[in-house]
């Protein structure tokens, strides 16, 4: 029993001690992705592709507008039978304007995650080869995190952004500004 409890308190002592050797870090994963110069390129494909979509859209509402003008202009003289052509016309053109923005919303969102997961994959592999070099056991997302004692935690995020080359002075907030600023512009 003596020997047990022997083993049990050098156990103790010797977790104790390892313990004590524990190295912890955290890292602002979001910021590093939205902040990497492939982000940058990603976002402008995905504006691309949206701009595309949203022509075809306006084009597809244009078409209905121009037909519902129609109809309400020469309804009154129609036969019975044009006039259901006309509104079957209508109808099928509303359920293609439907489908059409189901499939769009659905083919962006795709197109946004195939574009999107080799970027995320980048910034992770980086803070998992920052975290085994500097002997980390754990690295948390700062953002999910209600707390964090940064006497005993390592921020990561700074070594992560340089190897993944974002500039020095490039912050969320630059980007955000960048991005109002361009959407801006491409409203005038």
């Amino acid at each position: 029993m003596k020997k047990l409890l022997v083993i049990a308190a050098a156990a103790i002592v010797s977790f104790s001690a390892s313990a004590q050797n524990l190295k912890f870090a955290h890292v602002n994963f979001t910021e590093l992705v939205q902040l990497m110069p492939e982000a940058d390129q990603a976002r402008a494909q995905m504006n691309a592709q949206s701009q595309e979509f949203e022509e075809t859209y306006q084009s597809m509402i244009d078409e209905f507008q121009t037909k519902y003008s129609q109809y309400q202009q020469k309804a009154s003289t129609w036969t019975a039978a044009i006039k259901e052509s006309k509104e079957k016309e209508l109808t099928e053109i509303q359920a293609r304007i439907q489908e059409f923005q189901n499939t769009a919303s659905v083919e962006l969102q795709e197109a946004q995650n195939a574009l999107m997961a080799p970027i995320q994959q980048k910034a992770l592999d980086t803070v998992n080869k920052l975290a085994k070099d500097g002997g980390y056991i754990y690295v948390f997302e700062q953002q999910s995190m209600l707390f964090i004692n940064d006497a005993m935690s390592t921020d990561l995020t700074p070594a992560a952004r340089k190897a993944l080359n974002i500039p020095d002075g490039r912050t969320l907030e630059s980007l955000q500004a960048e991005l109002m600023a361009a959407a801006q512009a491409a409203q005038q």
